[in-house]
């Protein structure tokens, strides 16, 4: 059940009235079935995973607290078992695929060690959310006491599939407290619904038209060519994913809970530090505080501190999707980080070029070749095949060819492409160039809940019709509904 069918926008408004109308003892355990049924929409039997997993750390997070003794090697079996699990489903064709491409080096033979594997959906957000969970009752948090709180945790169904990956303190307050019926719960919800509904299907999925036209080849294409479907996708996994947040976010609030924001501006970010504090914030915090610090984190020794990145990165890319283009994504996106800290340290040893780090021109120009660090690293994220992923990068990099000798597939010299490129090249650009103007303070400042409602039915009005007139044929699922 996609957040873009209609399945979802018969589902939710049915739960959202049964909620509220139910009285108080029957909300939460409504709202965890209402989960598990959105859930066995895709795999019915997959619900008993899900459901096994979570009595498995409720019960372990209970006796991992209780424990006097051995309390190190009882969280590290928890751990190892949450683990285990995701890279039974999500990593062991990698493995294998691994084990059979060293046999044929060695033996020139391939043999087929696949296995008839399904990938359930969002098994790495809820096991991630699991981890937390024995993390902080391992540093002395109190356990959840209720099974249908922790239950809900992790299959509250608008978090389910993609995230934001929760924090269970702070969900479990909302849940704990007297939540009354507020008009204000609809007035923010129902915005953010239909924004990351038109996010999603009048940006990230024509966008996705495009970006499908040139990765698929991508070397029957020459560097410019390459760059604009580069660009086109940055903009597509952006507009994607943080649709999904805000359909999340929205369909949390028609409940009253409230969800951590995902995104925050990510490409007016000035360096590559800011970028991670901007973009999936709630996997980078993750990342950091449940294997960046536990490794040592920044307070060793400045080559440790640059390891830490590194592999914290490497296994964040893996964490994306079991294929080395993740790995390298990840790795890419380290050695940018580690570069960032070594500048950060020469420009204090530079300080008679002060000025010039704090100029304008500084900050655009960082801006710049941040968004365009990222987006190099995107070739590796939207193109499995490393070989091509590199080859394509070469292009760009090098700027060569200008244009392609195959005009069958030659995108710029084709006059039918022309209204094709030249609207989604401005749009693209007019709207990195929007991100920096003041407008995106008022957004950042949430200056929209002070709109008069009228003004707010008229927009979300305006983006419904849009919607209707200009969605493309066929909606592509969530890119990270595949992690």
């Amino acid at each position: 059940m996609l957040f873009n069918s209609v399945q979802y926008l018969i589902f939710l408004p049915t739960i959202v009235l049964l909620f509220w109308l139910s009285p108080r003892a029957v909300k939460l355990p409504l709202l965890l079935v209402a989960s598990y049924i959105f859930y066995a929409s895709w795999n019915p039997p997959f619900v008993l995973l899900i459901i096994g997993l979570t009595m498995f750390n409720f019960f372990w997070g209970k006796f991992l607290a209780k424990a006097t003794t051995h309390r190190k090697k009882i969280f590290t079996w928890g751990i190892i078992a949450n683990i285990a699990t995701l890279a039974t489903f999500k990593y062991a064709n990698f493995f294998l695929g691994t084990v059979a491409s060293a046999v044929h080096i060695v033996t020139k033979q391939t043999p087929d060690f696949t296995l008839n594997i399904i990938l359930p959906l969002g098994i790495s957000f809820f096991v991630f959310e699991f981890i937390h969970y024995l993390f902080e009752v391992n540093k002395g948090g109190k356990p959840v006491d209720s099974f249908v709180h922790f239950a809900l945790f992790a299959a509250f169904f608008p978090t389910q599939i993609a995230g934001p990956i929760k924090r269970y303190d702070d969900f479990m307050k909302q849940m704990t407290d007297t939540n009354p019926f507020k008009l204000e719960y609809f007035d923010e919800g129902i915005p953010l619904i239909v924004m990351g509904l038109a996010k999603k299907l009048l940006l990230a999925d024509n966008l996705a038209i495009l970006v499908q036209m040139g990765f698929s080849t991508p070397g029957a294409y020459g560097a410019p060519e390459l760059w604009l479907f580069t660009y086109a996708f940055a903009f597509q996994i952006y507009f994607d994913f943080c649709a999904y947040t805000d359909i999340a976010r929205g369909s949390a609030m028609l409940f009253g809970y409230h969800i951590p924001i995902n995104f925050n501006m990510p490409y007016v970010a000035a360096n590559i530090s800011d970028f991670w504090h901007r973009w999936h914030i709630s996997l980078s915090t993750w990342l950091r505080d449940y294997l960046f610090i536990p490794m040592g984190g920044s307070r060793v020794a400045n080559w440790k501190v640059n390891r830490n990145i590194l592999i914290t990165f490497a296994l964040g890319g893996l964490w994306h999707g079991a294929s080395w283009s993740f790995v390298i994504w990840g790795i890419f996106h380290g050695l940018c980080l580690v570069a960032h800290r070594e500048f950060v340290a020469l420009k204090a040893r530079l300080p008679n070029l002060e000025v010039l780090w704090k100029s304008g021109f500084w900050h655009y120009f960082s801006i710049f070749m941040t968004f365009n660090a990222v987006c190099i690293g995107d070739v590796f994220f939207r193109i499995q095949d490393s070989k091509a992923a590199f080859a394509a990068v070469k292009k760009m990099l090098l700027f060569s060819p200008i244009y392609t000798a195959d005009e069958a597939h030659h995108f710029f010299i084709a006059k039918e492409t022309l209204p094709i490129i030249v609207p989604v090249t401005v749009t693209m650009v007019a709207l990195l160039f929007l991100a920096n103007l003041p407008l995106s303070k008022l957004i950042k400042d949430k200056a929209f809940d002070k709109v008069p409602p009228f003004i707010k039915g008229a927009f979300c009005a305006v983006l419904i019709i849009a919607m209707v007139v200009l969605i493309p044929t066929t909606s592509a699922p969530f890119v990270y509904f595949q992690f």
